[in-house]
């Protein structure tokens, strides 16, 4: 698989490697196949081999040894990554300005960190610059390209995303590159092989972690098509081998409100947002509370408030959750400037659905729904993407295309939201277009 070129057709060619991969392990056409379970292997356990106090051991033993230095950075870049720690970040960026002071040519464990580092901060101009630096000191290495991958498809470079990703099956199909193709597949609308590859990820992984975030993916991935009870058993398999892994559990949260279960989400929430308040978690037990009238969360909306006064402080990368809520609970004007300095660095469908619905909020409609349609040009199935453009399109008097979004959302996952899912069936209802209800309810 080693062609490249318009021929081979850019996320087909990384489809076309993983099933091939995919051919000499188990077979599944369907995301129904069971993943494996947590075993001795994955499951944790007390004493259970800690990649992070082995590294620190490893400084202290041989303090002037740059590769202890990065294999310090990336133990803890790893447990940033799965607990969502943000003061990992600063520890293993000391820990690499030290290796690159001890070594600073061809370093590539440090480079390959400096980039993952750049990417976890969302400072994808950078980890695209230590990706592509990584590659070229190291061509046959696969770590650099999952740097390159990480970066071009947050920045919007779908082509070149796709391009490092194949590369990095090419050199070693592990857990780290099926994670990266099921992204790309999922984000071209190729859901179906994107859970391919997810699976093919559980089995490869080595590790609890590894394990965890393959199977919250495809929790993630089958909640995106409303398969409310396939997600559940993916959810409760990441959080049987990683206890409170934080997507996993926000996952049951989003679950339990779908079903009925306001007051047992917003617990789960409260627990999930004490220990990690990301703005998307944040986001999410608001618009849960929201969604009843009489029943704001403060508590939630004043800390979405306060990371988005640091942020128009600091200029940093925005959030696109953190943007969402400036526009719909907070100041949609100060979401469109926050969204335009950050399309100026990323041209992903991400941003141009934040960007457009920002736009929206501020009744500038026009042009909101040119980014609206800039979120198809991959062919994501994305309910939220869907909901957007459809609101946007009734308030511009386009009904017809208005009611077709709307329907698209409510059919890919008629929960998709407690707040917006709503008011999406309102709308239709109101248009004379099909209701939530009609669309079923996959409990």
């Amino acid at each position: 698989m080693k062609r490249r070129g318009a021929a081979v057709g850019g996320a087909c060619a990384v489809a076309a490697c993983v099933a091939g991969l995919l051919a000499m392990g188990p077979d599944g056409s369907s995301d129904d196949v069971p993943s494996p379970a947590p075993g001795p292997r994955t499951a944790h356990r007390a004493g259970a081999y800690d990649p992070l106090s082995v590294a620190r051991r490893a400084v202290d033993k041989a303090p002037e040894d740059p590769g202890a230095w990065s294999e310090l950075a990336h133990a803890e870049l790893e447990r940033a990554r799965t607990t969502l720690d943000s003061g990992r970040l600063d520890a293993a960026g000391k820990a690499l300005r030290r290796s690159l002071t001890l070594k600073r040519t061809a370093n590539y464990p440090a480079a390959t960190g400096m980039g993952q580092l750049a990417n976890a901060r969302h400072e994808f101009t950078t980890g695209r610059r230590w990706g592509l630096r990584s590659t070229r000191m190291a061509p046959d290495r696969a770590e650099g390209y999952g740097v390159l991958a990480d970066a071009e498809i947050q920045l919007g470079h779908y082509r070149a995303a796709r391009t490092a990703v194949q590369r990095m099956l090419d050199l070693k199909p592990a857990t780290a590159a099926y994670s990266r193709a099921a992204y790309d597949l999922e984000t071209h609308g190729r859901n179906q092989d994107a859970a391919l590859a997810l699976r093919r990820a559980a089995e490869s992984a080595q590790t609890p972690d590894e394990t965890a975030f393959a199977e919250s993916r495809l929790g993630e991935l089958a909640w995106s098509q409303g398969e409310l009870p396939r997600a559940e058993r993916h959810f409760e398999r990441a959080i049987a081998t990683v206890p409170d892994h934080p997507y996993s559990t926000a996952g049951l949260a989003r679950l339990q409100a779908a079903r009925g279960h306001r007051a047992q989400a917003l617990r789960t929430y409260d627990r999930l947002v004490e220990r990690t308040p990301l703005p998307r978690f944040l986001l999410e037990a608001a618009e849960l509370r929201l969604a009843r009238p009489g029943s704001p969360d403060r508590g939630a909306l004043a800390g979405l408030k306060a990371q988005a006064r640091v942020l128009r402080a600091t200029g940093g990368p925005v959030d696109p959750h953190l943007a969402l809520y400036e526009a719909d609970h907070g100041d949609p004007a100060t979401a469109v400037a926050l969204l335009r300095r950050e399309w100026k660095r990323s041209r992903s469908v991400i941003v141009a659905d934040a960007l457009g619905w920002a736009l929206h909020r501020t009744g500038r409609d026009a042009e909101a729904l040119t980014y609206a349609r800039a979120t198809a040009r991959t062919g994501w199935k994305n309910a939220l993407f869907h909901y957007h453009r459809g609101v946007i399109e009734h308030r511009l008097g386009q009904d017809a295309a208005g009611d077709r979004h709307l329907r698209q959302a409510l059919r890919l996952n008629p929960h998709f939201s407690p707040y917006h899912a709503p008011r999406a069936a309102r709308l239709l209802h109101r248009a004379g277009g099909a209701t939530a209800e009609e669309h079923g309810d996959r409990r």
